[in-house]
């Protein structure tokens, strides 16, 4: 299927797409792409860290390009970058670590539990998500209804932690994560041991 020979509406998430599963709509550098979440059999890894070293890495400071993220973690050595570079599923080669944006559509759109949202800080802004969004609600985003991603689904995000790409600006020993119970995002040193779902995307 082409993503661009067709329309990508917020109904049709979680359609199969591009190897994976579409999540939603992203906006990087003026460019409109479709976000595919990788199937988990596949393209998740359980545990690991962000990298073994808390150097920083210049090139993995985007809220919403996770695949230059990626590449910049490979280069500096990162294990779990070059996990989701060497994926191929489904035919298609080009997996990445998603930014921060890039997570927080994965959790609008497929949030495992019935959990009420964080409501810390800013969690649920996101400028690069097509349509923008706003700070969650107690209950929006509501539980995914699509049953495949649902707790207990064979394609449900674990209600843990998720590691994104995208190193933290002021704070070279950390990077940025996602809970997927109930949204809270926050940062961790980059040797703690998290859970990481691959994603990919297509320009439409």
């Amino acid at each position: 299927m082409n993503a661009a020979a067709i329309d990508l509406p917020p109904s049709m998430v979680g359609v199969t797409l591009g190897g994976g599963f579409y999540a939603g709509r992203i906006l990087i550098s003026g460019i409109l792409y479709a976000l595919i979440v990788a199937p988990k059999t596949e393209g998740e890894r359980k545990a690991g860290a962000w990298s073994k070293s808390y150097d920083s890495v210049p090139g993995a400071l985007s809220w919403n390009d996770g695949a230059a993220n990626t590449a910049a973690m490979a280069e500096s050595g990162s294990a779990l970058a070059k996990w989701a570079k060497d994926l191929t599923i489904g035919g298609y080669s080009d997996w990445y670590i998603p930014s921060l944006d890039e997570l927080e559509i994965c959790y609008r759109s497929f949030k495992p539990t019935a959990e009420q949202n964080s409501l810390w800080n800013r969690a649920g802004i996101n400028v690069s998500a097509v349509p923008p969004t706003y700070p969650y609600t107690a209950e929006l985003p509501a539980q995914t209804g699509d049953e495949l991603f649902r707790a207990g689904g064979s394609e449900a995000f674990a209600d843990e932690i998720y590691w994104s790409s995208t190193q933290h600006a002021s704070l070279s020993d950390s990077a940025w994560s996602q809970y997927f119970c109930y949204g809270y995002q926050s940062y961790w040193g980059k040797d703690t041991r998290l859970r990481a779902r691959a994603v990919r995307r297509l320009a439409i």
